[in-house]
C-alpha cells in the first residue's frame, strides 16, 4: 500500500535533479562548443542510398552540440550515488540502489549510454559510415539485453505479464525472449523519435512520469523516486533543447533512456501501459518499417517523403514546432490512458 507521506521525498529528488542538471547545462554546452562536439547531418538513408531531403531540411543544424544526454545520465548517476553515500552514513533511510527495483534500470542507463555515446562520437568524427553500423549496434544491444533478461528471469523470478481482462499470462521460458524484444524495441523506437528539437525529451518526461505514478501505486518507492530523478533531469535538459535547440540528446541519451523505459515497464508489470505511453514511438518506428518495406518490394517507391514520419510532416510544410507540439499532444493523451490503466491493473 502506497504511503502518501513519501510524495515529498520523490518531489525533493526530482527538484534536486532538475537544479543539478539546469546549473550544469550552460557550462556543458560551452564545453561541447569549445571542443566542436557537434552533430553531423546524415546524407545517407538508413536503408541505403542518399537522403537529400533530410539533409536539406536540417542543414542549418549541422554542428549543433550533441551528446547532451550525458547531462541527463550524469545527473541521474550523481543522485543515485549521493543517495547511496547518504544512506551509508545514516543521513537518509534508503539508497536508490536496490536489487529489486533499480539495479537493471541503472545498468541499462550506463551501458546503453556508453554504446550510444560511442555511436555519437563516431558520427561526430565521420568514422565507420558516421556511426556504428546496424549489425554491430544490434548485436551490442542484444548482448546487453541478454544480461537484463538473465537478471529478470533468474534473480527476480519474473516469468510473465499481466493483461487487462485476462490476468497473469505465464510465458515461462519465453519471458527472457519477451524481455529482449521490449528492451531493444523501446531503445530503438525512442532513438528513432529523437529527430526534432524537444520531441523525444518531452515525450520521455511524460513516459517516465507515467511509470513513476505506477511504481508509487505498487509501493515501489525507490523506483518511483528514480523515475522522478529522470523526469527532473530531463526537464532541465528540455529547457535548453526546445527549438532552437542549444544542444541535442544524441544516441547517448535516447538509447539509454529508451531501454530504461522498457526495463521499468517490465519491473512494474505494465506492458500495456507501456504501449499506450509509447504511441508516438510506435508510430515513428512503424513509419520506418513501412518505408523500408515499400522501397524493397515496390522497386524503390516510398510511402512517406521522409521517414521517420516526423520528417515527412516537416517536408509537407508543417513547422518543426508544430510537429513537436502535435506529437506531444498525442503522447500526452496516450500517457493519461496509460496511467489510468496502470492504476487499474
Amino acid at each position: 500500500m502506497q504511503n502518501f507521506s513519501d510524495i515529498p521525498l520523490i518531489l525533493s529528488y526530482s527538484i534536486f535533479a532538475f537544479f543539478v542538471a539546469f546549473i550544469a547545462c550552460p557550462p556543458f554546452i560551452a564545453f561541447l562548443r569549445k571542443y566542436k562536439i557537434g552533430k553531423n547531418i546524415r546524407d545517407e538513408a538508413s536503408g541505403g542510398g542518399g537522403a537529400p531531403l533530410f539533409a536539406e531540411l536540417h542543414a542549418k543544424k549541422s554542428g549543433t552540440p550533441t551528446m547532451g544526454g550525458a547531462i541527463i545520465v550524469l545527473t541521474i548517476l550523481f543522485c543515485v550515488l549521493l543517495s547511496r553515500v547518504l544512506s551509508y552514513y545514516g543521513i537518509i533511510d534508503h539508497s536508490l540502489l536496490n536489487r529489486r527495483e533499480t539495479y537493471i534500470p541503472v545498468f541499462s542507463l550506463v551501458s546503453c549510454a556508453l554504446l550510444g555515446g560511442f555511436d555519437d562520437w563516431l558520427n561526430m568524427k565521420g568514422l565507420w559510415k558516421k556511426g556504428i553500423p546496424v549489425t554491430p549496434k544490434f548485436l551490442s544491444l542484444l548482448v546487453l539485453s541478454l544480461v537484463g533478461a538473465w537478471w529478470f528471469y533468474y534473480k527476480l523470478n519474473m516469468t510473465g505479464i499481466t493483461l487487462p481482462y485476462y490476468g497473469f499470462l505465464d510465458l515461462g521460458w519465453g519471458y527472457p525472449l519477451f524481455f529482449l524484444f521490449i528492451f531493444m524495441a523501446t531503445g530503438n523506437s525512442v532513438n528513432f523519435t529523437d529527430g526534432l528539437d524537444g520531441l523525444a525529451g518531452g515525450l520521455l518526461i511524460m513516459s517516465y512520469s507515467v511509470f513513476g505514478v505506477i511504481a508509487f501505486s505498487q509501493s515501489m518507492l525507490l523506483l518511483a523516486t528514480y523515475c522522478g530523478v529522470v523526469v527532473g533531469a530531463l526537464t532541465a535538459f528540455l529547457w535548453f533543447n526546445i527549438n532552437p535547440a542549444k544542444f541535442f540528446m544524441g544516441d547517448l541519451g535516447s538509447l539509454s533512456l529508451g531501454t530504461g523505459l522498457g526495463v521499468i515497464a517490465l519491473l512494474t508489470d505494465s506492458v500495456v501501459p507501456l504501449i499506450l505511453t509509447s504511441v508516438v514511438y510506435i508510430i515513428e518506428t512503424l513509419s520506418i518499417i513501412i518505408q523500408l518495406t515499400s522501397k524493397k518490394l515496390r522497386n524503390g517507391k516510398k510511402v512517406f517523403l521522409i521517414a521517420p514520419i516526423h520528417h515527412h510532416f516537416e517536408k509537407v510544410g508543417w513547422p518543426e514546432t508544430m510537429v513537436v507540439m502535435r506529437f506531444w499532444i498525442i503522447g500526452g493523451i496516450g500517457s493519461v490512458f496509460a496511467v489510468i490503466l496502470g492504476l487499474a491493473l
